[in-house]
């Protein structure tokens, strides 16, 4: 590639001075083949025959019968085409002869495009790299919105590209310019465009409940028609190199208040690309009074979506976790999700709002259901000591009804009994029991001071603790031991015969 100078030079000494070709590419310090590829450029006849025989000349019959077929066919693969014909030549020289050759097209002239006030607004999105959150990498988008008659811009960042994040930056430009106009212009985004052929076209439904609720016309441009969009594509330039190049900011709250700032501020004082003579502000005003006025309500934006629970109360969103009530486990509920709020509904019921995150693998709770769940775990198993201790040992119930008369907590005395029945067994806590009860001093450490005293009076050793699983099944099994006389009986009668 060659400058414009270089290229004025060389048909400067063509045709005035009447230098050679040659010439002309020892003197520039360029190629031969540079110097012709100019000329043909400019439709100097006779530049292709003054050149030498070259290794290409046996194959541009065929060469040229490829390109008048496939005008864009790229140079490596017409090479390989020829390469499997016998061309000898090198890659690199073969795409400076076919760039001799090749037809060349006439320039797309485009006719400049105006536009009546509030007539239309271009809408696009602007990729702008990634912002970190926490443990999160978002990726971070500017939805951009300009006034075609007037360039006024309205700009606010989402952390992704999504339905959601699409249909709220629609409602937050119509706010920002107190109007909408009567046809927005997309490309052929997702969030528009579901499918095309031609001209016909499949809107994204959701957007088309947005056009119905704000009496607006959704058009998409043409394909390979990007002029038709060129106010918002320069718009996303503009905003790259006057807005966010250099820009320290905190968080995604302080970046979207210094856009808006920069929007009523710098981006509405300069001059129109229009009418250099008057301010974006000026045309605004003008225009802003023939926008359609908006509905009462605006379009709702939030997100939408079934949540299961599984066996643990919390529903996972967007790489989080948010806690629901622990009645509701083993459900699916309805989660709608906003900017800022993650609300979850059973039906019509509201069971929980939390503050949106937008970090990776938190978990947001609602202190009153962590507390509801702890309340219910301790009695659950304040319920289950009992139920397993008046089973083993049926007296303890009579034990615990005195202890309850007496205003004593029954949760550490079933814990406490508990433990001396896993150290001593049922058939002792049982004779520990009835004998406190003869006493009449119902109370856990009067049971372990009997207990113990019977196991010295068999000389047994001190009982040891026994380390059980925390599998119910197996703290919860009772063994009801059997009298051993049965088995006394059928040796008697083995020493009989």
């Amino acid at each position: 590639m060659i400058s414009k100078e270089i290229e004025a030079r060389i048909l400067r000494l063509y045709h005035a001075e009447r230098w050679k070709i040659g010439t002309i590419a020892t003197q520039l310090g360029v190629h031969h083949t540079t110097v012709r590829r100019v000329l043909v450029r400019q439709g100097v006849p006779g530049a292709l025959s003054l050149a030498r025989t070259s290794m290409l000349d046996p194959y541009l019959p065929l060469v040229r019968e490829i390109l008048e077929k496939y005008p864009d066919l790229r140079a490596s693969r017409l090479y390989d085409m020829l390469r499997a014909r016998g061309y000898p030549g090198r890659p690199d020289h073969f795409r400076h002869l076919i760039a001799l050759h090749r037809p060349r097209r006439p320039a797309e002239a485009y006719l400049r495009l105006r536009t009546l006030p509030a007539e239309q607004l271009q809408i696009d999105w602007g990729s702008f790299g990634t912002l970190r959150v926490g443990r999160a990498e978002r990726r971070l988008s500017a939805f951009v919105a300009v006034l075609s008659y007037s360039r006024a811009i309205f700009l606010r960042f989402f952390l992704d590209q999504r339905m959601p994040s699409f249909l709220c930056g629609h409602v937050d430009a119509f706010s920002y310019f107190k109007g909408c106009a009567r046809v927005l212009l997309y490309d052929n985004l997702k969030s528009a465009v579901l499918e095309r052929d031609g001209d016909a076209i499949r809107f994204h439904p959701e957007l088309l409940a947005l056009a119905a609720h704000y009496r607006f016309e959704a058009r998409p441009v043409a394909p390979a028609r990007g002029n038709q969009k060129g106010r918002v594509e320069r718009a996303v330039q503009y905003i790259r190199h006057a807005f966010y190049a250099a820009r320290p900011f905190r968080d995604l709250d302080d970046l979207n208040a210094q856009a808006l700032a920069w929007c009523d501020g710098p981006a509405r004082e300069r001059r129109s690309p229009e009418d250099p003579a008057r301010t974006v502000r000026e045309l605004f005003l003008e225009e802003q009074l023939l926008l359609l006025p908006l509905p009462d309500v605006p379009h709702p934006t939030d997100e939408r979506c079934a949540v299961p629970v599984g066996k643990q109360p919390y529903v996972r969103f967007d790489l989080n976790d948010y806690s629901v009530p622990h009645t509701h486990v083993r459900r699916t509920l309805t989660l709608f999700a906003s900017r800022t709020t993650v609300r979850i509904f059973d039906g019509t019921q509201l069971l929980a709002t939390h503050p949106r995150s937008y970090d990776r693998g938190e978990v947001v709770e609602e202190p009153a259901h962590v507390a509801d769940l702890v309340a219910h775990k301790r009695e659950a198993k304040a319920h289950r000591a009992t139920d397993r201790l008046t089973r083993a040992v049926p007296l303890a119930r009579m034990l615990l009804q005195k202890l309850a008369q007496r205003g004593a907590p029954l949760g550490s005395a079933s814990s406490a009994l508990l433990r001396l029945l896993n150290h001593y067994g049922a058939a002792e806590l049982r004779a520990a029991i009835d004998e406190v009860l003869d006493r009449d001093t119902p109370h856990p450490h009067s049971v372990r001071v009997v207990l113990e005293r019977r196991a010295t009076e068999r000389r047994q050793l001190p009982a040891l603790p026994v380390q059980l699983p925390d599998d119910p099944r197996v703290r919860d099994l009772v063994i009801t031991p059997h009298a051993l006389e049965r088995y006394d009986k059928p040796a008697q009668e083995n020493d009989d015969v």
